[in-house]
C-alpha cells in the first residue's frame, strides 16, 4: 500500500565513526548522528532511539485522535512525548521500555474513557505493533 524510505551514510568505525540520516521527504537531510549523540550527551546530532521515539509519539497521537473521532469525540489537541529507555544489558545495549506521556484536550470525555482509548491505542497503533516486544506504558493527563 505504501512505502516510506530513509537512508543513512556512515563512515568509520562504531565509536569514532559518524553518519548522516536523510528521509525521502527531506524532513531530515544529511542530519548528523554518531556515538556521542547516541550514548553520550552530544546534542549536535540525533540518534536511532530519538527517531524511534518521535515516530512512536507521532503514530500514537494520530491514532488516538482518529480513534476518539471515530467514536464521536472531537479532540482539540493531543501531545505525546515518547521516552525510549536505552539500557546496558549484558555486554550490549537494549531498548528496555517506552513511556508515552500524553496530554489530551478532548471535551466531553471523562478520564476513564480517555484512558481506555489510550490503552487501546498503545497496543493498536502501527508503530506500537512493530515494537510489540518492548514493554510500553502510557500516561494520560488532561490539557
Amino acid at each position: 500500500m505504501s512505502e516510506k524510505k530513509a537512508n543513512v551514510h556512515w563512515e568509520g568505525g562504531g565509536r569514532n565513526g559518524k553518519g548522516q540520516i536523510s528521509t525521502e521527504t527531506d524532513a531530515l537531510k544529511a542530519y548528523p548522528y554518531g556515538f556521542a549523540s547516541r550514548f553520550e550527551d552530544d546534542r549536535r546530532g540525533t540518534n536511532p532511539e530519538e527517531l524511534l521515539g518521535a515516530a512512536h509519539a507521532a503514530c500514537f497521537s494520530m491514532a488516538l485522535a482518529a480513534g476518539l473521532a471515530q467514536a464521536g469525540h472531537s479532540p482539540k489537541s493531543i501531545a505525546t512525548t515518547a521516552t525510549v529507555h536505552l539500557d546496558k544489558v549484558g555486554s550490549g545495549f537494549a531498548i528496555t521500555g517506552i513511556t508515552l506521556d500524553t496530554t489530551a484536550d478532548v471535551p466531553g470525555v471523562d478520564d476513564a474513557v480517555l484512558n481506555r482509548f489510550a490503552e487501546e491505542t498503545k497496543s493498536g497503533c502501527i508503530i506500537s505493533k512493530a515494537l510489540a516486544s518492548v514493554p510500553m506504558t502510557v500516561k494520560v493527563t488532561r490539557a
